[in-house]
């Protein structure tokens, strides 16, 4: 079956983004391209999904989060064979970031470079992703056409709404995505582009065994099953943030 277009998926690792990128192409029919940092985990990924999901498109492009890096991988995309033709539908920011250290222990270049890798990263994704989104769709609002011309999601934790200590850098970083999210929401809603931030809790793991049935761990496909809802929402409904968490979880 021919996909209805294109997902990108930045972050794509062997648990979150390994699920989330099986649901897009499995259940959604869309081509998929993975982005990550390191070239060897990609590989072997993209080349165990494309086992997992009969005929489905995955192709591997590695890259950091810097705007050079970003820029070059989305020229390789728009240039591939396997999208040709394709237009991009979804976009999923699904990076980690951030790790414990005591405060008075930090340095500054570590804190900056946090911000500048996550944050940063945040930022450059989404102009690429917005840009592309614009260049397939047309520039016309919403108002003008009633379409939308995709999605744009950020995978966020409660770490965007609270912080423990010990998790400076961390807490930062997350909290400043979810506000980027936000702005952006409220700018590029007018324009057709739905976007979300999503705030995980709890542990998710690419699985779907005692540990979800019981509540205790969230399947990686279920948070592909809640993007492919958010994207399929319609104009009159869109949701900026939603949160997800296993039933086990403490609030």
């Amino acid at each position: 079956m021919t996909p209805i277009g294109l997902a990108i998926l930045i972050g794509a690792g062997p648990a979150t983004g390994a699920g989330i990128a099986r649901i897009l192409a499995s259940q959604g029919n869309f081509a998929v391209a993975l982005l990550a940092r390191r070239p060897g985990p990609l590989q072997e990924l993209t080349k165990k999904l494309r086992s997992q999901v009969q005929g489905g498109i995955f192709e591997a492009f590695p890259t950091d989060t810097s705007p050079k890096s970003l820029s070059a991988a989305f020229e390789d995309i728009k240039k591939h064979d396997s999208f040709k033709g394709l237009k991009l539908r979804l976009a999923v920011f699904s990076v980690k970031s951030g790790g414990k250290a005591p405060f008075l222990e930090g340095s500054f270049e570590n804190f900056t470079e946090t911000m500048t890798s996550y944050v940063g990263g945040a930022f450059a994704f989404s102009q690429e992703a917005l840009k592309r989104f614009f260049a397939d769709h047309g520039e016309a609002s919403l108002a003008e056409t009633g379409e939308k011309k995709g999605t744009l999601i950020f995978t966020g934790t409660m770490g965007a709404l609270r912080c423990n200590a010990q998790f400076s850098a961390y807490g930062a970083s997350r909290a400043s995505v979810r506000q980027l999210a936000q702005a952006l929401g409220r700018e590029m809603s007018e324009k057709g582009i739905h976007v979300a931030h999503t705030i995980a809790n709890g542990s998710i793991v690419d699985e779907d065994g005692e540990d979800q049935k019981n509540g205790r761990k969230m399947s990686a496909e279920a948070v592909g099953k809640t993007y492919l809802f958010l994207h399929g929402q319609e104009p009159c409904l869109w949701s900026g943030e939603l949160d997800m968490r296993p039933a086990l979880e403490k609030y």
